[in-house]
């Protein structure tokens, strides 16, 4: 696929990013766009290669390696290099619903799985989707798509994120009547408040949510299961219930001082920025003129780093409880594993410029928060630790004598999540893992009560936006067969 020997004549060369300087002065996405010229050549770089790891999704050690949606890559590379936009599109979504959201959020395993990784940087595979999708839209390509029919079966999804709306996308292709609920006022779930506007416009999810409803699919917002609606009415009004509620209940750190104001979960602080943008509503937290620590790492907790920085914080902080992963693979860490290796995503490059180092600190946790005479917090101690094995478990351990405390008018939680909140599925017999996520076997994606379904995070726990669709699209699938008897959807 591509250019024959492309790799030898292309460098990877990502799209650029907007100044920093600029870019944190408004919420715009700071990505830029390809040119059609250098996506072709990007493109070009594809290796032909017998066996493509890219478009087939396993987890290795923990983490995904390849495209858990079995994106067609090689296939669209080579399209994009001849000039096929049009085919490229209508391959990438043969298997991915929702390209222009993946194509901007995805953390790409599909390019730490690609063959010329083993001796090049690899295919820039995830801007190459977004291009793709980008003009598809631009082109007026991606239209609507309603059904010819109804089977006069409903379904009703529980959840608008991904994973809902890949399950809903599917089924209303199979001509099925699909009700999606959400308990928020706009549709998206974590992809309209739980994802910044700088890395996913607002108007692009509203886009694709506006395209399925002129396909034929309901939304209902403002609706919660399991306080305004419970599970076992849907079961008995819809033939099929999926729950994509995702994995909402945030890890808490109940450590000496919780209890201080000035304390909040990522999500709730992310939530409530986007909310303000997008009704103009004054910020009912915000980081301007504050020392802002962020406990946690991964995605959500580069977010809040990002957001505070363009709130206008005075000093930011992120806890990391990991080491500094490497420069390179380390050897324990070959392909086609995720490569495991130091970078500086957006957030950390802005909080560098403004504030001249890496926010991050590694090894290093909270031990207690102290908070002064109003009850708010003033002041975080945390302590280095240090990675002991014992019985064969490897826990952090304190390093004594490295105490010592920071400002923090603001601390972020940014820890992950456990799971499912328990209210949706109150009323009904649902198993749940040992995780307490719903408990349904992949691939099946059938609780324990008949007619009822589960998938993604609600299911697997926190994991991936491709894993979401993954998910989302299986389920519809399992839920088709489950209404007709058998099944046409991939």
């Amino acid at each position: 696929m591509g250019k024959l020997g492309g790799f030898t004549e292309y460098f990877r060369e990502l799209p650029a990013d907007r100044p920093v300087g600029e870019r944190i002065a408004d919420w715009e996405e700071f990505h830029l766009h390809y040119p059609e010229e250098k996506a072709r050549e990007q493109g070009a770089r594809c290796m032909e290669c017998g066996t493509p790891f890219c478009h087939t999704g396993f987890i290795i050690a923990g983490a995904a390696s390849g495209c858990p949606v079995y994106n067609l890559i090689p296939e669209w590379n080579d399209l994009v290099w001849r000039g096929l936009w049009r085919k490229a599109l209508e391959r990438l979504h043969m298997t991915n619903n929702f390209p222009e959201f993946t194509g901007r959020v995805c953390p790409a395993p599909c390019e730490g799985a690609c063959v010329l990784g083993i001796i090049d940087p690899p295919v820039t595979i995830k801007a190459i989707e977004q291009a793709i999708a980008d003009r598809g839209f631009a082109e007026g390509w991606i239209v609507p798509r309603p059904p010819a029919g109804r089977t006069g079966k409903r379904v009703a999804v529980i959840g608008s994120g991904p994973a809902g709306l890949a399950c809903a996308a599917q089924l209303n292709k199979a001509w099925h009547e699909v009700t999606v609920f959400e308990r928020a006022d706009r549709i998206g779930g974590l992809l309209t408040y739980g994802i910044p506007n700088m890395k996913l416009d607002k108007a692009v999810v509203k886009r694709r949510v506006d395209l399925l409803e002129a396909e034929g699919v309901a939304f209902v917002t403002g609706v919660e299961i399991g306080r305004d609606r419970t599970l076992a009415e849907l079961r008995g009004e819809f033939d099929a219930v999926v729950i994509c509620c995702g994995a909402t209940r945030p890890r808490d750190l109940k450590i000496l001082g919780r209890e201080a104001e000035g304390i909040h979960f990522a999500m709730e602080y992310l939530t409530h920025n986007t909310r303000s943008l997008l009704d103009g509503a004054p910020l009912e937290i915000t980081a301007e003129g504050k020392d802002v620590v962020v406990i946690g790492g991964g995605d959500t907790g580069t977010d809040c780093v990002a957001t505070a920085v363009r709130q206008g914080c005075r000093s930011i902080t992120q806890l990391e409880i990991m080491p500094r992963p490497p420069q390179e693979r380390a050897p324990g860490n070959p392909w086609p594993q995720w490569p495991r290796v130091y970078g500086l995503d957006y957030g950390h490059e802005e909080a560098r410029e403004i504030f001249g180092e890496d926010p991050r600190l590694y090894l290093t946790t909270a031990e207690r928060f102290l908070s002064d005479a109003t009850g708010r917090v003033r002041e975080i101690m945390i302590h280095t630790i240090e990675w002991r094995e014992e019985a064969g478990i490897t826990l952090p351990t304190k390093v004594h004598g490295t105490e010592k405390t920071l400002p923090a008018d603001l601390v972020l939680l940014a820890m992950g999540f456990l799971g499912p909140e328990e209210s949706v599925i109150e009323g009904l017999d649902v198993e749940q893992d040992p995780r307490s996520n719903i408990k349904a076997e992949y691939g099946r994606f059938a609780t324990s009560v008949p007619g009822l379904f589960a998938a993604g995070d609600a299911r697997r726990g926190q994991s991936l936006i491709v894993w979401a669709i993954n998910e989302g699209r299986g389920a519809a699938r399992e839920v088709d067969r489950y209404l007709m008897g058998e099944t046409d959807l991939p």
